[in-house]
């Protein structure tokens, strides 16, 4: 799957934290700003985010699979979350629309 191809299917599934604005940033891949109060997903990398959510882009396709949880990503550094973490919490419901 592509990075434009992930932001159709989420935008699709609404898969965002209502109110809060979270970003998941892939580092070389680029970032997707989940936008709870525009409810709209996009390419964003500038607009300041509530949480964000730094994985590399295979890490985060073993993650959107299943292969990977979330919790296990982030205790062996492979997922790192600054700003509001029950943010990122809240994400482990939006990924299971994605499945």
């Amino acid at each position: 799957m592509t990075k434009q191809e992930l932001v159709a299917k989420m935008q699709d599934a609404q898969a965002f934290v209502p109110g809060k604005k979270v970003r998941l940033h892939f580092g070389d891949e680029g970032a997707i700003l989940l936008d709870g109060q525009a409810n709209q997903v996009t390419e964003d990398a500038e607009t300041p985010a509530d949480t964000t959510l730094k994985v590399s882009w295979a890490d985060w396709e073993s993650m959107a699979a299943g292969q990977l949880d979330g919790m296990t990503a982030f205790m062996t550094g492979k997922l790192k979350v600054e700003g509001d973490m029950s943010n990122a919490m809240q994400l482990q419901g939006v990924l299971a629309k994605l499945r």
